[in-house]
């Protein structure tokens, strides 16, 4: 079974999401105890799609995250580089302009799109500096970018809390879900090395995105953070 380190070099974490792609979705939902669909949710509201715009939605897995965009009327691009996971919802969502592409490299024009998003998936990228300014390359003028993250729980007694979940409970849990339970492994390794809120926000001002804000979701389990490109 393949797992990723933290050095995160893009074929071992392709290989690692295209080995848990069947069962990823529900995954998500019984790790998350339900929360990842209010996350969803949550970053529905944040892009705000409308009708006639461009959505590139990536690290969009078997394109779940991309559904809320279809439906409001926007011509949505799923893209991720896990050929697992795009086989997976191709068999699931037809309908979809499932693309191939790495996120650091993104295989669009310039100013391409009204909005972009990307949900849990930018700390796996090798180098996610480098994601944020082709986000920003392919974002139209005045067209904005929603990043969702795992972050920092704010209570520090709650974070200690979730931290002993990360490294104790959800590895044990994933053995009874999962294909292969040593990619969550990795999954609590990326959370606990991933910056805060503030760190995250500083970065994507270094990317070139303005009017950069955060909210907190689940007490700051997951962070919604949000761009403007000048």
């Amino acid at each position: 079974m393949t797992r990723a380190t933290l050095d995160k070099q893009p074929h071992e974490v392709a290989a690692m999401f295209d080995d848990v792609a069947a069962r990823y979705d529900l995954m998500n939902d019984v790790l998350s105890l339900g929360q990842s669909r209010l996350w969803r949710t949550a970053v529905a509201r944040a892009v705000a799609a409308r009708p006639g715009e461009r959505v590139l939605d990536l690290a969009a897995g078997t394109g779940t995250s991309s559904l809320p965009f279809a439906a409001a009327g926007a011509t949505v691009v799923p893209c991720d580089f896990s050929l697992g996971m795009l086989l997976e919802g191709k068999r699931r969502r037809p309908e979809l302009a499932l693309t191939a592409g790495d996120a650091t490299r993104l295989p669009f024009a310039d100013d391409a799109f009204d909005a972009v998003t990307i949900s849990f998936g930018l700390r796996n990228v090798q180098d996610p500096d480098a994601a944020l300014r082709e986000m920003l390359r392919v974002t139209r003028p005045g067209g904005r970018v929603v990043v969702c993250e795992f972050s920092r729980p704010t209570w520090a007694p709650f974070r200690t809390v979730y931290t002993e979940y990360l490294m104790r409970a959800l590895p044990p849990v994933a053995r009874t879900v999962s294909s292969n339970p040593a990619a969550y492994v990795y999954l609590a390794e990326s959370i606990r090395s991933w910056p805060d809120q503030a760190g995250l926000a500083a970065r994507l001002q270094r990317a070139g995105w303005s009017r950069v804000a955060w909210r907190n979701l689940t007490g700051g389990v997951v962070a919604l953070h949000r761009g403007t490109k000048p």
